[in-house]
């Protein structure tokens, strides 16, 4: 049997955008380590040990219907805290399948994030 987790984050981690190409590597560590402690806090239970090869979908529900482009939105934060977390053992290729997915929700922006352990 393998294992599912589903957590629920109660905002959207920043577009790529507000930092490449911007002199602003104090404030990319700061939101970094701020979305690594919001990871490590809210995704809770854990696994007893990092799962090590899986399938991280995020699902985005985002407060208005701009345009969103996924690769401005690819995980980054989120699969570093998942690491970091202890929930997954590595955010290389090798050892993940990521999905993407932009969905709207006025009423409650947020990221949902769905872990689910693959065949070893």
């Amino acid at each position: 049997m393998y294992r599912r987790y589903n957590y629920i984050i109660p905002e959207i981690p920043p577009s790529n955008n507000k930092f490449i190409g911007r002199n602003t590597r104090w404030q990319y560590q700061a939101e970094k380590k701020r979305w690594a402690d919001l990871i490590a806090w809210l995704c809770r239970p854990k696994p007893p040990t990092p799962i090590p090869k899986a399938q991280v979908t995020l699902d985005y529900y985002f407060g208005n219907r701009i345009r969103h482009d996924p690769d401005n939105y690819s995980g980054k934060m989120v699969l570093d805290g998942l690491v970091k977390a202890g929930i997954i053992q590595d955010d290389s290729f090798s050892c993940i399948r990521l999905r993407l997915n932009g969905k709207y929700d006025k009423s409650s922006p947020r990221l949902e994030i769905t872990v689910e352990e693959l065949e070893k």
